[in-house]
């Protein structure tokens, strides 16, 4: 009698873990903008604004976001974003990431720039949220290219 007890409630646990999958849809990460915070001797400051969109019909807790942004295929820099954020249900919250870069990083892509006036980027990585059925992790990858002439 036990073992069977033990089975259907291992069996209900497993089945609302399925359920609560079906019933989370990840999050949308977007790039949407890039702004030069400062300039020094030897390199910047950037802060990477990203868009995060929650399709869900709960909030989502962030609680971590990974990012690296790539400039055509050279790996820029990389960071963790580790404090919270909240988006609300079919909502979008923008989240503002720090970034630092030195000129030596730089060169390839500012000669690109003054080149064309243009750069290919990509911002990947990973985002935590937290949610009434469990705490997710799931990837995301934004390409694009970043044109001077059109700010």
């Amino acid at each position: 009698m036990r073992k069977t007890s033990l089975a259907a409630a291992l069996f209900l646990t497993s089945a609302c873990a399925t359920l609560g999958m079906v019933r989370f849809k990840e999050p949308i990460v977007s790039f949407k903008d890039v702004k030069i915070t400062g300039l020094g001797i030897t390199g910047g400051s950037m802060e990477i604004v990203l868009d995060v969109y929650n399709p869900n019909n709960f909030r989502l807790d962030g609680s971590r976001l990974t990012y690296q942004l790539m400039v055509d295929s050279l790996t820029f820099g990389t960071g963790t974003y580790d404090s919270r954020f909240q988006v609300e249900k079919g909502d979008t919250s923008e989240i503002r990431l720090p970034f630092n870069f030195s000129y030596a990083g730089a060169n390839a892509a500012g000669r690109q720039l003054l080149q064309t006036g243009s750069v290919e980027y990509r911002v990947l990585g990973d985002v935590t949220v937290n949610t009434p059925i469990g705490s997710f992790t799931r990837p995301y990858d934004q390409r694009g290219r970043f044109n001077t002439m059109s700010r």
